[in-house]
């Protein structure tokens, strides 16, 4: 080990090599990991994570209330059956899953806490990955080589969560919080509390909020698709008293992943019935006049342009009907002292101002990337069956579904990366990058998740990769298909190309060796 001091920061360099490094360890990391161990017992890996523990979102958020908005036996992983109570959990339940999984195979002894990683470049010539990261106590730097890079480190800005620009902001006297810095010691006991949003945090916020607040408003723009659904799955728990463990999941699993897909089908086929059903549900759920249905719960939208909100067994509703939550749908003209002043002159008085504005999304969780010394530019290349990057070798990205469970997406993506990494080792090359072939060089770009219109993806579509034409190509949001075409189709389709022969480098170096001797 080596160290110098630029510019007063320590700098340590470190030659220490792994076979793939892991980029967070949240519940894709950890996810990748295990199939990394079943499927490539032989391989050495680290796992960098940024934060003092292990968890990902599940660690991060510590808002009251906190819970999945997908069912667990299709967040849950592939190889591990969920099998509490709740098919809707909450975070601490998620996060002891995530733990769990981690122990149960010594994954946990391979994870190196408070790693933020900084850069990565990839040397054709050694075919390793360069990747840099920095002590976020200490601030000192290391570097760590690897052969095959996986970036499992979210979608969205850890540090910092979206907040517009409201007017006045400062002006406010009372409590301003975001979810995703939830104080420890916040009191918020008979307070009047306003909550700025109507997505999925602030739907599960409210009706928490509301069982000790004196009174909970949910401020919107325009509503929002909120389907009340109970929270624990009665077939599941049948099927999980009836069958063993692992069988019972493996069914449970594929009827909600039919039962998702379905839905979604049916809001792209029929979007006027879907909508029909959802407002006829949440009508039930409602006490006749207790509020303005039309005006606060009828979106402008079709659903699944954005994502339809989980109300588990209806908990929003039911603080709606008990007169401790209500529906505020207008824009915000100003914050002020007491409170928020909207367009229409009227203000809400607050104690505690709850900014649900959504996340900061950002990619491959900002590390830079660079091929040969060349900075990748993610927004420049297109996407290789939604994981890889045009011309970038050997970096497997992870980003889930929007239309469906997370783990669904980032289970296939991790099997795939450990097929890919297999392929390399019984052909004896070291360098598995995709390529657009000729005719494709003047394919047009479209965005990489198209119909989807909200915000925290709509903000940041410039920054993301482009989708092509045709596959393998295309971003398809298509669990059954994304089974077929990446589970299942071949590694070697003549789009990922696999050079670099092990030994290149050596024989190259002994040539110019024997040149310069001669």
């Amino acid at each position: 080990m080596l160290g110098f001091s630029v510019c007063g920061m320590l700098v340590l360099m470190v030659d220490e090599y792994v076979d793939v490094v892991i980029v967070g360890a949240g519940l894709s990391g950890i996810g990748a990991a295990r199939h990394l161990q079943d499927n490539c017992p032989g391989k050495r890996f680290l796992i960098l994570e940024s934060r003092e523990a292990m968890g990902g979102t599940w660690d991060l958020f510590r808002y009251p209330g906190i819970r999945s908005d997908s069912d667990m036996y299709t967040l849950g992983y592939k190889f591990k059956p969920w099998t509490e109570g709740k098919a809707i959990a909450d975070g601490p339940s998620i996060l002891k899953y995530i733990n769990e999984t981690a122990s149960e195979t010594g994954i946990d002894e391979h994870i190196r806490y408070q790693r933020k990683v900084l850069s990565a470049d990839w040397s054709s010539e050694d075919a390793t990955w360069s990747v840099m990261t920095e002590h976020t106590a200490t601030g000192e730097t290391s570097t760590i080589r690897c052969n095959f890079l996986q970036v499992c480190a979210g979608y969205y800005n850890y540090e910092q969560g979206y907040l517009p620009e409201f007017k006045g902001y400062d002006d406010f006297e009372g409590t301003l919080v975001h979810p995703q810095h939830w104080p420890e010691d916040l009191d918020y006991s008979g307070k009047k509390i306003l909550v700025v949003g109507s997505g999925a945090t602030a739907v599960t916020l409210v009706p928490e909020l509301a069982k000790q607040a004196e009174h909970v408003v949910m401020l919107q723009r325009s509503p929002t698709y909120m389907a009340p659904f109970p929270d624990v799955d009665k077939v599941a728990r049948f099927l999980q008293w009836l069958l063993p463990a692992k069988m019972a999941y493996a069914i449970i699993r594929w009827k909600n992943i039919r039962f998702q897909r379905f839905i979604y089908w049916q809001s792209r086929k029929t979007p006027g019935l879907l909508r029909w059903r959802i407002l006829r549900m949440q009508k039930k759920e409602l006490d006749k006049g207790v509020i303005d249905f039309d005006k606060h719960l009828v979106p402008r939208y079709d659903p699944w342009d954005q994502r339809i909100c989980l109300v588990p067994n209806g908990d929003l509703f039911e603080s709606i009907n008990e007169g401790k939550a209500s529906i505020v749908t207008n824009t915000i003209d100003t914050f002020t002292q007491d409170g928020i002043r909207l367009s229409s002159g009227e203000e809400l008085k607050a104690d505690i101002i709850v900014t649900a504005t959504g996340l900061d999304l950002c990619v491959m969780g900002d590390v830079q990337v660079s091929v040969d010394g060349e900075v990748v530019d993610a927004s420049e290349k297109f996407s290789y069956k939604s994981m890889m990057f045009s011309d970038v070798p050997n970096l497997v990205s992870t980003f889930g579904y929007i239309n469906a469970s997370w783990t669904l997406k980032s289970d296939l993506t991790a099997e795939y990366a450990c097929r890919v990494i297999s392929h390399l080792d019984e052909t004896g090359m070291r360098q598995a990058t995709p390529r657009l072939k000729a005719s494709e060089k003047g394919m047009s770009g479209g965005d990489w998740i198209s119909g989807f219109s909200s915000g925290y993806i709509q903000r940041k579509t410039h920054m993301l990769p482009k989708q092509g034409e045709h596959m393998p190509w295309l971003n398809t949001q298509n669990y059954l298909l994304d089974k077929k075409v990446i589970g299942d189709g071949p590694v070697d389709d003549g789009y990922l190309q696999f050079t670099n022969p092990a030994g290149a480098s050596e024989r190259a170096t002994d040539q110019q060796a024997d040149k310069t001797a001669a």
